[in-house]
C-alpha cells in the first residue's frame, strides 16, 4: 500500500485550467499506478477549465461546493458528491460560478502506452 498525505503531495498545473489549484494524490509524481491516477482540484470563485476534450476516460466526483460541467449536449450543475463520466475525448469546460471554493475529485485512465 502507498499513502499519500494531502499535506504533502505533488501540486501541479493542469493546462487550460484558471482559478484552480491541483493536486497529485496516486499515480504519476505521487507514484506508480497501473491504470488510473487521482487527483484533487480546488476551483476557486470564478475557476474554471477550458473547453477541451478529455485526453482519456475521466472521472469527477465533487466533494464540496458545486460545478458546470459544460459538454456538447448543455450544461449540468454537480454538486457535493454527484459524479460524472466522460468518455475519452469529450469536450467540456468546468466552471464554478457559486462564488465559493469547489473541490473535485478527478480519476482519469493513463494511456494504453502507459499501462503495463
Amino acid at each position: 500500500m502507498r499513502v499519500t498525505r494531502a499535506d504533502s503531495a505533488p501540486t501541479y498545473d493542469p493546462p487550460l485550467h484558471r482559478g484552480v489549484t491541483a493536486l497529485r494524490l496516486q499515480g504519476l509524481e505521487a507514484g506508480l499506478t497501473n491504470r488510473f491516477w487521482v487527483g484533487l482540484s480546488r476551483y476557486g470563485p470564478d475557476g474554471m477549465a477550458d473547453m477541451a476534450p478529455t485526453v482519456e476516460e475521466t472521472v469527477y466526483i465533487v466533494l464540496s461546493g458545486e460545478l458546470v460541467v459544460s459538454v456538447d449536449e448543455g450544461d449540468v450543475t454537480l454538486r457535493a458528491l454527484d459524479s460524472a463520466h466522460l468518455p475519452k475525448g469529450t469536450v467540456r469546460r468546468v466552471a464554478n460560478r457559486s462564488g465559493q471554493e469547489a473541490t473535485l475529485l478527478v480519476a482519469i485512465a493513463l494511456p494504453p502506452e502507459a499501462t503495463p
